[in-house]
């Protein structure tokens, strides 16, 4: 279920974006995939992009292709960021808040999804929620104060993955070490992503502050998130899925990403991506934001065991 689409039929397409002359944006994971195809589109309109990535050599190949894209005066760099140790997320920090004096938007692409077995990040976190959720969590708050200087915006990939296991918090066992499934833990660290942001919506407002926080989905998308960490039931059935149409390019699934980050007048207490079947594909706009996701007493928990786990308090 879906509400009507406040961009007609069709739904957001970039071309609503005017121009993005004079504009930053930071996109985690942005060598490939979806948060590649962000980076193209914004590029075309004249935006600066950084791009956050682990692989300095995929990074190089990366701005070498948008460079021949769009000419060497393309406005596009690149921070080496590895979600999945907490140190490096601090350095990577200090290095854009020295390099990078404005901030309209932070966004939170990057993600590794249904690892087979249970992994853990240098710090001992499932290695899911550790570059998902954690890594995202402590580097928006080490840049939350950038963010606000330039009233921006922080937008949160997400995934429908959300609806697929607990639909809450295993508080009891974060890591899942007694019933680890690759599914299931994903659908935790895409859970608490969203809890994150629509908890730090409702600080931000506490505190008045000015940073706009959105969520939104890429549907399904064939980029590079389900490869070689997946089980074979789930590549097989994923590539199923590729072969007969039922996943959408990664261009189009970077629309939601950079709708969150351009458009004006969005509600933020919301959900946005493909509209079609299963939400899938189809028109970018609202979806349904399901209760679970909002459950306030889950959102307040979860920030408070987010903050210990990253040993980083939020200051507003």
């Amino acid at each position: 279920m879906t509400k009507s689409n406040l961009f007609g039929k069709g739904g957001w397409t970039p071309s609503r974006i005017e121009s993005a002359n004079g504009k930053t944006f930071l996109i985690t994971g942005a060598n490939t995939g979806a948060g590649f195809e962000a980076t193209r589109i914004l590029l075309s309109k004249g935006a600066k992009v950084v791009m956050l990535n682990r692989s300095p050599s995929k990074s190089h190949d990366a701005i070498a292709t948008l460079k021949q894209e769009f000419g060497n005066e393309a406005n596009v760099s690149y921070i080496r960021l590895d979600l999945s140790s907490l140190s490096a997320v601090r350095q990577s920090a200090k290095e854009i808040l020295s390099q990078v004096p404005t901030i309209d938007a932070l966004i939170c692409n990057a993600a590794i999804a249904q690892i087979s077995t249970q992994q853990l990040t240098e710090d001992g976190f499932e290695s899911q929620l550790g570059v998902n959720h954690y890594g995202h969590f402590l580097l928006c708050g080490l840049l939350f104060d950038r963010i606000n200087e330039s009233k921006g915006r922080i937008v949160v990939v997400a995934s429908e993955g959300h609806k697929m296991g607990l639909r809450t918090m295993q508080f009891n066992d974060m890591n899942w070490d007694k019933n680890y499934n690759p599914n299931k833990v994903y659908s935790q660290s895409k859970l608490a992503q969203m809890m994150f942001a629509y908890e730090l919506q409702d600080k931000v407002k506490a505190h008045n502050k000015h940073v706009q926080v959105f969520v939104c989905h890429p549907g399904a998308s064939n980029t590079t998130l389900i490869r070689e960490s997946a089980n074979w039931v789930t590549r097989i059935s994923w590539s199923f899925m590729v072969k007969i149409g039922l996943a959408q390019s990664a261009e189009k699934g970077a629309y939601p990403e950079v709708m969150c980050a351009t458009e004006n007048n969005l509600k933020q207490r919301a959900y946005y991506g493909p509209t079609g079947l299963m939400n899938f594909g189809g028109p970018v706009g609202e979806g349904k934001l399901e209760e679970f996701a909002v459950d306030k007493e889950v959102l307040t928990k979860l920030w408070a065991v987010s903050e210990e786990a990253t040993d980083f308090t939020w200051s507003f």
